[in-house]
């Protein structure tokens, strides 16, 4: 027997490194410097309600190569959303750092909590949030005066600043995400700090250590007293408990027993245990993960342990469900090498169709599991407990993050290429199932949708802030590449106007030749050279750099030579820059829509005035309509497009008729709660500003259409909504759009693959008189692991003579006036052909 006691570390990484990237990836380079700190761990919630720990704190770590005196530093911290009476309370530090080490900044304690932390390096009494808030390390004890993250940032006294929650102050894209009563933000094991505090701190459970490496005290270890030899009262079913919330949470148990199933020595490491001897209540997990923090563990699968620590909830987000864990653990190895656990079978049979309960928009955590009626809920009742999958269809690719999905319920809502369609919010699919690996040696292989996972993949089944639950592969299927090919759509005919519509993610002159390239065969070959492209998220000439720049020449002449030396058109744009950071997306980015056309094909009727806050207006003109300024933006001070991109609309002339093409990109879904979180149906707060944005938009082609009844309008771009939805019910409302999307086959309805579905995000809708088209989504993207971008584009040809207006001899080439007359005799024949057929089919009864 041996015994095996792991102090918890100073920083966490999440089992998947937050969505974001890196303001400067260079800046990791910190870790060379000699005698230097930064901000390694920040807590808010000692003492609060289901907090272990008694007390606030701030870790400091030394990643450089020297000492560092803190003698004349301080700790300071600042509200989340800070006031102008706001200020800053000031913690002075003493002591040295020494390099690899940590300091530990005690600050002030609740009433909760049951776990005092190790002795404190520094003792101050800031009461600090347990959600958001900002904490700044600075050479000097005076108290700062900044407010913003740009004073803050000018301020050469603050050495390190750790912003989180919704911490107006911060560092990089975003602060930190995650905080609460129960989950610290830490940086990981190397303190890693690229000056992006959303990229360089993850949410966990909190682990302070202090100068001497000493983790809090949890009623066991190599204190002198005699490892545990036989079982505690508690087994892991109790912790577990038949809800999704541990009955045991906050308190300290002891010699649990159990088999180690798997080790996790990256990232979030740790060990998955399970009880050889469950219960008969399927309710309860004999599974649990136990957290050593920064610590590798020396356990193996097959070792039969006794483990003691804090039962801790992990919530990765605020509105995630939690992982149930054990930290701070000492465990007594009573022998090696014993059977693993039959694993769980899933498979189309073991999980349900319904995919969770309802608790009328609040959280399902109180209530009791039903796992054979809810898929969450067999889930959450396999937590922690090994699972299998067998000869499984992947229908999410493989990501940067280290992930896949797949379903194990092939005859799911099936996509045509493969994937699993999201069609309604009542069907979420409850066959998709997140896989990663365990075994750094044997990586996920790069998978596309429709690929297959062949024989058995098996490991515990995890949680994850980012798709929920995962099937931490610890023996990983075989890999079939089924041969996904990316489509390629057919030119169009001479007398078709070809619109498509492009979400190009965050293009920038920081991109490299690769990708300008890879857009631009998509627009070549795979889109066959359209006539008129909207685009969405063009960047500014500097990119993610806030530095004041919102022109975007530079980008759009880079991207269009690019597309010539693809064999392309040689396209011209239209746009108007956006007002600096008034349009959301990327910080600095100031992305916006674009109109690109083809001068051979298309001529685009420009009329000065329209700018940034310039709304556009639809003009009575010749018998027609027109735009007051062309290009011009859709209402751009309405509140509806509050950091968020305005439509931009622009009149051409096709074939004699006049076009009207509105680009779009609607507000993020950003902000919407996950599909596996805690509140069951989840909340879609995000949705409320689009509806605002199509009522608008759907205003303004109602305007055109009520000067000109025949006006030809297409609207087009990345909604962020699904076809379904109340979005773009209000687009089409009073019959003034018709949504594309639903032309075709269900199994066809998706731009967009995400968490394992087939989903809608993109689109284009038409008006009424526009009656012969021929619409498709061109997939080159969203299916395949290696991708230009994350969204396809889509493509609609128009049939010119069969769309409103007529030929007045102005189009390009044109000149003989005789369109008017040629549609009218079309419009006979058509009559003619139409009134036939109907005199055909009641001959032959049909």
């Amino acid at each position: 027997m041996r015994l095996v006691t792991t102090a918890a570390a100073a920083s966490l990484v999440l089992t998947q490194l937050p969505h974001a990237l890196a303001a400067d990836p260079t800046a990791a380079e910190v870790g060379d410097t000699a005698g230097t700190a930064v901000i390694g761990e920040v807590y808010g919630g000692g003492g609060n309600s289901g907090a272990a720990l008694t007390r606030d704190f701030v870790e400091l770590g030394n990643p450089g190569t020297g000492a560092l005196d803190l003698v004349g530093h301080s700790v300071q911290y600042l509200p989340g959303s800070p006031s102008a009476s706001s200020r800053w309370q000031v913690t002075p530090l003493n002591g040295t750092l020494e390099p690899g080490a940590r300091h530990l900044v005690a600050q002030a304690a609740g009433t909760g909590g049951t776990v005092e932390l190790p002795t404190p390096d520094t003792t101050g009494s800031i009461n600090m949030s347990a959600t958001t808030g900002t904490v700044a390390l600075v050479a000097g004890t005076a108290e700062l005066t900044c407010r913003t993250a740009a004073d803050c940032a000018a301020d050469e006294r603050i050495v390190d600043l750790v912003g989180y929650g919704t911490a107006v102050v911060r560092e990089g894209s975003g602060p930190a995400a995650g905080a609460s009563n129960t989950a610290s933000v830490a940086r990981d094991a190397d303190l890693t700090d690229t000056d992006d505090n959303a990229a360089d701190l993850a949410a966990g459970a909190p682990t302070p250590v202090n100068s001497a490496g000493e983790g809090p005290a949890t009623g066991g270890g190599d204190d002198g007293e005699e490892p545990p030899t036989e079982p505690g009262d508690v087994r892991i079913r109790d912790i577990q408990g038949d809800t999704r919330i541990s009955p045991l949470v906050g308190t300290t148990v002891s010699a649990v027993p159990g088999v180690v199933t798997a080790v996790r020595a990256t990232g979030a490491r740790g060990f998955w245990v399970q009880d050889p001897e469950p219960d008969t209540d399927p309710r309860t997990s004999e599974g649990v993960f136990v957290h050593t923090g920064s610590t590798v563990p020396t356990v193996s699968p097959g070792d039969s342990v006794l483990v003691g620590g804090q039962v801790v909830e992990y919530r990765p987000a605020s509105a995630t469900q939690t992982l149930t864990e054990i930290t701070s653990p000492t465990v007594a190895v009573l022998s090696s090498g014993n059977p693993l656990p039959a694993p769980v079978v899933l498979d189309a049979d073991s999980v349900p169709d319904l995919y969770a309960p309802e608790a009328a928009g609040g959280s399902v955590e109180e209530l009791k599991l039903d796992p054979g009626a809810y898929a969450l809920d067999l889930y959450e009742s396999l937590e922690g407990m090994l699972v299998e999958v067998s000869d499984t269809r992947i229908v999410g690719r493989t990501t940067e993050y280290d992930e896949l999905w797949v379903t194990v319920k092939p005859e799911e809502n099936p996509s045509v290429r493969g994937g699993t369609v999201y069609g309604s919010y009542e069907e979420p699919n409850t066959g998709r199932l997140k896989v990663m690996s365990l075994d750094p040696a044997a990586p996920l292989p790069e998978a596309d949708v429709g690929d297959e996972l062949t024989g058995t993949t098996t490991g515990p089944l995890d949680y994850a802030r980012y798709g929920g639950y995962t099937l931490m592969a610890a023996e990983l299927g075989g890999h079939v590449d089924n041969g996904l090919e990316r489509e390629v759509t057919r030119p169009q005919q001479e007398r078709e106007l070809a619109i498509a519509t492009y979400n190009v993610e965050n293009l920038s002159p920081l991109d490299d030749d690769a990708k300008f390239a890879r857009l631009a065969e998509g627009v070549v070959v795979n889109l066959a050279g359209p006539d008129i492209l909207t685009l969405e998220e063009i960047q500014d000439n500097t990119g993610p750099t806030d530095d004041g720049v919102t022109a975007s020449d530079e980008t759009l002449r880079l991207f269009i030579e690019a597309i010539e030396a693809a064999g392309g058109p040689v396209y011209e744009w239209r746009s108007i820059d956006p007002e600096d950071k008034r349009d959301g997306g990327q910080p600095g980015g100031n992305i916006r829509n674009v109109l690109l056309f083809n001068p051979e094909r298309v001529e685009f009727v420009d009329r000065p005035g329209g700018d940034a806050t310039t709304a556009v207006e639809a003009v009575a003109a010749d018998g027609g309509v027109e735009l007051s300024v062309s290009p011009g933006r859709i209402e751009p001070n309405d509140s509806a497009w509050a950091s968020s991109r305005k439509p931009l609309i622009g009149e051409f002339r096709f074939e004699g008729q006049t076009f009207f093409v509105v680009a779009n990109h609607f507000n993020s879904k950003g902000g919407d709660e996950p599909l596996h979180g805690r509140n069951q149906p989840p909340n879609r707060t995000s949705e409320s500003q689009r509806h605002r944005q199509a009522t608008l938009v759907n205003g303004f082609v109602r305007d055109l259409l009520a000067v000109d009844p025949d006006a030809n309008v297409v609207v087009a771009g990345d909604f962020n909504d699904f076809e379904f939805s109340e979005t773009w019910s209000i687009l089409t409302s009073g019959g003034a759009l018709n949504n594309l999307m639903l032309t075709l086959p269900p199994e066809e309805r998706y731009t967009y693959v995400f968490d394992g579905n087939s989903q809608t995000l993109d689109g284009i809708l038409t008006s009424p008189a526009i009656r012969g088209f021929d619409y498709e989504p061109v997939r080159v993207n969203a299916e395949f692991a290696d991708q230009a971008s994350d969204h396809d584009p889509q493509i609609v040809r128009v049939d010119s003579t069969r769309s409103g207006g007529g030929d007045d001899g102005k189009g390009p080439g044109k000149g003989d006036g005789k369109g008017k007359a040629k549609e009218v005799v079309r419009e006979v024949i058509r009559g003619i052909i139409d009134f036939l057929g109907n005199l055909l089919g009641r001959l032959t009864g049909r």
